[in-house]
């Protein structure tokens, strides 16, 4: 018998399955990667099952599962290879598996994510599309069946460092949770000129290495518009009690004010390996690879306010956070397959930048949110968001 943790690493070809693949490669004597499963990279995956050796991988589809299995087999690995979404929810839920992470990004993460919580696994939840389409139905999953749910955006992690432990007290104590910012590569940029922004300016992050979908989320603030949603319902907080502030230098990671009106914050280099390394070893505290904090090397830490009227007109995107969380049950879900509709229409060239804030409004305006009780209504309710963002594409792209 082991004492180690098995995990699955749900995306583990995305930039947060790759850190947290580094981070348990440096504990190889507490954890053992026990299934890998991503989209259709099947070089890394290849890479990754040969230095992990899992029992279980899984590709997103047939084709690249048969490939994979080709290429684990001339080199003699015994990794059994799956396909399919399917497939990928059921290594969420194995009986061998202690904790997920969950770091598919967009909707086709939500199955798998909430298949972990219904097998009450600890959840490493760094998808954002379980808790933005979800919501208040997604956590009542991870209660009703005992999960433990830990925070793994850079940002939730910090306010859970931050917060009490004791979670009943967190209303009685807590006036507010501000996250912070970074402002993305177009902080400083002329309102005026961000219709002719491009996908290679858009995915040009100052300070994080992301994929392409995230980047472009951070660049319209978009991505901090569904961390307002998350933090909503992760840690049961009023709208109005959650703050953005920017803050360039991503050294404040996020901050809990008190009703006493101190405030903590959680600091560190902006380093996806620490907020990793945390939900892994919760409630103590492992190595993470990340350089440590050298105060003596920091320039100024600064703040703005996205209430500056520029900023207003950079990222109009951040006020939908608010008006959907305002809305029907659903409008979060709405919102969410909207947007991921909005982002690939522009990496492919199809949408102007500027005009992924306008589709999202519409979107939101347009549809009619449902009450959520199922899988199958978050699904029906994305699938009906999306229709109407296609349907926005097809008419500007004919203009």
């Amino acid at each position: 018998m082991t004492n180690k943790q098995r995990i699955a690493v749900l995306g583990s070809t995305g930039s947060i399955g790759v850190n947290t693949l580094d981070v348990l490669a440096r504990h190889l004597d507490a954890y053992e990667v026990f299934a890998l499963t991503a989209g259709r990279n099947v070089a890394l995956m290849a890479q990754q099952c040969v230095q992990h050796r899992p029992a279980f991988a899984a590709m997103a589809d047939v084709a690249s599962a048969a490939l994979l299995r080709e290429q684990l087999q001339a080199q003699g690995v015994q990794t059994e290879v799956l396909a399919g979404a399917e497939a990928i929810a059921q290594l969420a839920a194995h009986t061998s598996v202690d904790a997920v992470m969950a770091a598919i990004v967009g909707v086709a993460g939500l199955a798998p994510a909430l298949a972990a919580a219904q097998a009450g696994k600890r959840l490493l939840l760094a998808n954002k599309e379980a808790l933005v389409v979800g919501g208040a139905w997604f956590m009542q999953q991870v209660k009703a069946h005992g999960a433990v749910l830990l925070p793994i955006d850079s940002e939730h992690s910090a306010v859970f460092q931050s917060l009490p432990e004791d979670a009943a007290t967190w209303s009685a104590r807590v006036e507010k949770i501000i996250l912070t910012a970074s402002g993305g590569p177009f902080r400083q940029r002329d309102p005026a000129t961000l219709a002719q922004v491009t996908p290679a300016q858009a995915c040009a992050h100052p300070n994080w290495s992301m994929g392409r979908k995230i980047s472009v989320d951070s660049a319209t603030m978009m991505n901090k518009a569904l961390e307002v949603i998350e933090a909503r319902y992760l840690f049961d907080m009023p709208p109005e009690q959650l703050d953005v502030v920017i803050h360039p230098q991503s050294v404040i990671h996020s901050m809990v004010q008190y009703r006493d009106s101190s405030i903590v914050a959680q600091l560190g280099t902006p380093d996806m390996r620490v907020p990793i390394a945390y939900g892994l070893s919760w409630p103590q505290r492992i190595e993470s690879g990340a350089q440590r904090l050298d105060f003596m090397a920091l320039s100024a830490l600064t703040f703005e306010s996205f209430g500056d009227a520029a900023h207003k007109q950079r990222f109009p995107c951040m006020t939908l956070a608010w008006q959907a969380l305002q809305g029907a049950p659903g409008s979060t879900a709405i919102l969410n397959g909207a947007n991921e509709v909005a982002v690939e229409a522009f990496l492919q060239e199809r949408l102007r930048f500027d005009q992924i804030y306008a589709l999202n409004a519409h979107v939101l305006e347009q549809c009619v949110p449902e009450a959520i009780d199922s899988l199958e209504a978050l699904l029906a309710l994305d699938q009906q968001a999306r229709q109407a963002a296609h349907a926005y594409v097809t008419r500007v792209s004919a203009c």
